[in-house]
């Protein structure tokens, strides 16, 4: 494997595994800010201790979330420094923007929300969790605003005394049409997460309390368990529409992303729809019109109505989007469409995922509202089998938009066959040119192996205190009364 692959693999490793903990903490910050919420309105012990419950699940998930970015952030100047030299004007500012204030603003107040039981006004105490809600969406914009120039990078221009291109337009970099509807869809997905992740457990510990007996306990859960399936259900239709929205996006911005994900080797004939393919293998090889993939199901003129709500609207395949960046790159040989059959499964195992927070809200919907919910163990089941789905949903949506930019790293700008080359970069041009495969190799075997130990503690720690569940001996802090100090103040408080 040459440095480039090596590189790739490094960054797809680290970045798959930091998004395991990213949705989960986008969504559950407000969804744990919203059971204190209830406790500080209702004044209700039950909600204070569902707070307690999954903000120490909060809690494990956003500490293995800073330090498995924070490493992707040292891959920019270091596997990938011909990129941060030619883009790193525009791409290093909303990180910047992301660390000095976000971060700042949810790393402070959540300290101080940990250590504040007790010790803060109850408003005061809520206010803070609030605030730790907003700076962590806050700090999912700026990133994702830093990704979206990757893929459509408005608000440039090239200063050609360096070919470096520099920031033109801070808005359009953070306020870019593609950078909105990703923030759209993206927050939309960590709440089907979290709202999954929330039902899911509940949903588990009310099945096990009320089959041992204990229907007081299991009540509670039942609380938290429709908070979560009412997330799911709000978050899965916004995520509908924002992946619709998305997928018109990407047939005007990136039609090559669009025509690996649908297999469309050939352009259809004028007044022909392009039909939407449940299944397909094979790949689309470079050459004029040449159609090397077998179709298993097909669905006549779907993609072409989903993409234009016209059934017989033309949507570019392979061999005219080909074409179209030979014209525009007369120099360069790589080939425009990406791999085939990766953007294409991604994109459908993204979607197939999904199927099971469904699953979990539509049952759950159905027996927590009634008044006595069921304790079956199919039940506890879906609920146990629905806890990972959303999360490998939201990891293939990550391979898809990554994968699906190929060979760039730095899309160019499409506008309906013209295509702007100067502000674009081949991902083969990208990494740095001083690090070595055998270096970049060896810090591949090393965190993965890292992160492999960091995922077992994650995994131990989670479980722990999910078996743990709700401390009902518990009783809210009182303001002003005396606070045990002989214990250490750990997270765990």
């Amino acid at each position: 494997m040459t440095a480039i692959d090596l590189d790739r693999w490094q960054f797809g490793i680290t970045t798959v595994y930091h998004f395991i903990f990213v949705p989960l903490t986008i969504g559950l910050a407000p969804l744990v800010a919203l059971l204190q919420s209830f406790w500080v309105k209702t004044g209700k012990d039950e909600w204070y201790r569902l707070t307690r419950f999954f903000g120490k699940l909060l809690l494990i998930n956003f500490a293995l979330g800073i330090v498995t970015g924070i490493v992707q952030e040292f891959q920019f100047g270091m596997n990938w420094s011909e990129y941060s030299r030619f883009v790193g004007d525009i791409f290093g500012a909303p990180l910047a923007m992301e660390a000095l204030a976000a971060f700042f603003i949810e790393s402070t107040f959540l300290g101080i929300w940990i250590f504040g039981w007790g010790r803060l006004a109850k408003g005061v105490h809520l206010a803070c969790a609030w605030l730790v809600a907003f700076a962590v969406n806050l700090s999912a914009f700026f990133i994702l605003s830093a990704n979206s120039f990757m893929q459509y990078p408005v608000g440039a221009k090239i200063n050609p005394a360096t070919s470096r291109a520099e920031m033109a337009s801070l808005g359009q970099v953070l306020f870019s049409k593609l950078s909105l509807s990703t923030f759209w869809h993206t927050i939309s997905t960590s709440f089907v997460v979290a709202g999954t992740f929330m039902a899911g457990i509940a949903i588990w510990k009310m099945v096990k309390e009320h089959r041992a007996g204990n229907i007081e306990v299991a009540n509670v859960y039942r609380k938290a368990g429709k908070v979560g399936t009412v997330c799911i259900i709000i978050a899965g239709i916004s995520l509908i529409f924002s992946g619709h929205h998305q997928a018109q996006e990407m047939i005007e911005l990136q039609p090559t992303k669009m025509a690996a994900a649908e297999a469309l080797c050939v352009t259809p004939a004028e007044g022909q729809g392009a039909p939407f393919t449940v299944a397909a293998f094979g790949t689309c090889q470079k050459g004029q019109g040449y159609d090397g993939v077998s179709k298993i199901v097909e669905v006549p003129d779907l993609l072409s109505f989903l993409a234009t709500y016209d059934a017989h609207a033309q949507v570019k395949g392979a061999d005219t989007l080909r074409a179209e960046f030979a014209k525009a790159f007369p120099n360069n040989q790589v080939d425009p469409i990406p791999n085939v059959m990766a953007t294409f499964w991604s994109f459908r195992l993204m979607m197939g995922f999904g199927i099971f927070s469904a699953l979990l809200a539509l049952t759950a919907l159905i027996l927590l509202w009634r008044k006595k919910p069921s304790s079956g163990k199919w039940l506890k089941f879906i609920a146990g089998l629905s806890l990972p789905m959303p999360f490998l949903g939201a990891a293939f949506g990550w391979i898809f938009t990554e994968m699906g930019r190929q060979p760039w790293i730095v899309y160019p700008i499409y506008n309906n066959g013209n295509i702007k080359t100067s502000i674009s970069l081949l991902t083969q041009n990208a990494n740095s040119t001083v690090v070595s495969g055998w270096e970049v190799g060896l810090t591949v075997v090393l965190f993965t192996l890292l992160y492999l130990v960091l995922a077992c503690f994650w995994f131990y720690l989670m479980k722990k205190f999910t078996n743990k569940g709700l401390d009902l001996a518990e009783q809210p802090p009182v303001r002003g009364a005396d606070l045990d100090t002989s214990k250490p103040l750990t997270f765990a408080y």
